[in-house]
């Protein structure tokens, strides 16, 4: 119990702690899940902030009436804990008094009570407040908190600084058509495409960092898997030899998060039947290598990866190496972007590399340019203007270790470690070319 200006406010319910309290009495605040009378007494689901817990009523074990008490009632009750195997938590709440807080206008269009809601996804987002009270809903978001605790806990452990970058900027880290305008005090400004600017800026001082917060792409896409504006899960690091350091720290971050996963979460994992992979040592290849293998597949695309061809190189690392997970390296050097170093023995690919997880691009990263004079001259090679670039090129005109880094897209890695068909299920609030609200 916790006591602030004379309020007391209940901790958040404790399942492990719930069960070494067999035969003890606790407070509880919870919803009324659901409600199911029977002969003599009633079972009555709480749901709280993470579980779905059952409890039974009787007039002869509880003080108050059931009278009024329905689904989406919020309530303030005192029950002793008895264990249950046949309960889903393992628990059951044996209801002393029961106390309404709080009682909804309306009823739920929702079937929130069931195991899963039955509804198309459009209305899934449409009626967000309420589909998000289903069990199987909200699990996917207390899972990606998971996902987000776990690579945390792996940079703060490793040395590296959050920081927290622009989101409204002058320029975009990308350029292209892809870019969000806005009239920022009469003057023209952009929504941040990726914080690669200020993440690079950042190691000029504290050698590595990184980032969790929103990105913004003004892509035209209405697929199931772009978003207008997504989490990134970024970070940069210097003094690096190559970018294989890059990608040996994702693949050391990625095995230490599926850890923290199967460690914190099992609840979420059990509700969602989420099939965490084993990251072991992740195989890599060389983009002109997979075109190779892709040769007699639907790929027209001479300088990226279609998705068709992900999917074909997710089966291709999965038979011949049993894993998940691919990198596919040395991509073009003459396609952006402008700030991937060029690879010193082969000038025509980059030092740049994507990671594939079960057949999707869940990561771009690479080696970065941090010489002044080879910075401007890439610049110039794809077109680019450095005046227009004169705050970021800073950083190389006075001095940047050898560095590298990533971007890892949040819900695309949810979406692909829950299974889900759309990305959007992995997005609390999804923001897409077609959807503003709510």
């Amino acid at each position: 119990m916790i006591k602030i200006g004379g309020t007391n406010l209940l901790d958040e319910f404790n399942l492990e702690d719930a069960k070494s309290k067999i035969g003890q009495e606790i407070k509880l605040r919870a919803c009324v899940h659901n409600v199911k009378k029977m002969s003599g007494f009633s079972f009555i689901a709480l749901r709280t902030g993470r579980y779905v817990i059952q409890s039974v009523y009787s007039a002869d074990e509880c003080a108050d009436s059931l009278d009024g008490i329905k689904e989406g009632c919020y309530v303030d009750i005192t029950a002793a804990i008895k264990s249950e195997e046949k309960a889903y938590n393992g628990i059951e709440l044996v209801l002393k008094s029961i106390k309404v807080m709080s009682k909804p206008n309306a009823d739920y269009p929702l079937h929130v009570s069931k195991r899963r809601l039955g509804c198309s996804l459009d209305i899934n987002l449409d009626l967000r407040s309420v589909s998000l009270r289903n069990p199987y809903e909200r699990a996917a978001f207390k899972f990606q908190e998971g996902v987000v605790s776990g690579f945390r806990e792996f940079m703060l452990n490793n040395g590296f600084t959050e920081i927290h970058t622009p989101k409204i900027v002058a320029q975009g880290a990308e350029g292209g058509a892809n870019i969000f305008y806005m009239d920022y005090f009469q003057k023209p400004a952009f929504l941040n495409q990726s914080p690669q600017f200020y993440k690079q800026t950042a190691v000029a001082y504290f050698d590595r960092v990184f980032e969790i917060a929103p990105v913004y792409r003004a892509e035209k896409h209405a697929t199931s898997r772009h978003l207008n504006e997504y989490i990134g899960l970024d970070f940069e690091m210097g003094y690096i030899d190559d970018m294989y350091d890059v990608m040996n720290m994702e693949t050391a971050m990625l095995r230490h998060t599926m850890k923290f996963l199967r460690e914190n979460y099992q609840n979420e994992i059990k509700i969602l039947e989420a099939e965490i992979p084993e990251v072991n040592e992740i195989p890599s290849i060389r983009f002109e290598d997979a075109i190779t293998l892709l040769k007699g597949s639907r790929t027209k695309n001479k300088f990226d990866l279609e998705p068709e061809d992900e999917v074909f190189l997710y089966e291709y690392a999965k038979k011949e190496h049993n894993s998940e997970f691919i990198f596919i390296t040395h991509f073009p050097s003459s396609k952006p972007p402008f700030y991937a170093m060029n690879d010193k023995d082969d000038p025509r690919v980059a030092c740049k590399f994507d990671l594939l997880f079960r057949g999707l691009e869940i990561t771009t990263g690479g080696q970065r340019i941090h010489d002044y004079d080879e910075q401007l001259a890439k610049m110039k090679a794809q077109g680019l203007d450095p005046d227009d670039f004169e705050h970021y090129l800073q950083i190389h005109k006075y001095g940047m270790p050898p560095h590298g880094g990533l971007g890892i897209g949040l819900e695309r890695l949810v979406m692909k470690l829950l299974k889900q068909q759309n990305i959007r299920q992995a997005s609390m609030f999804p923001r897409d070319i077609n959807r503003l609200l709510p």
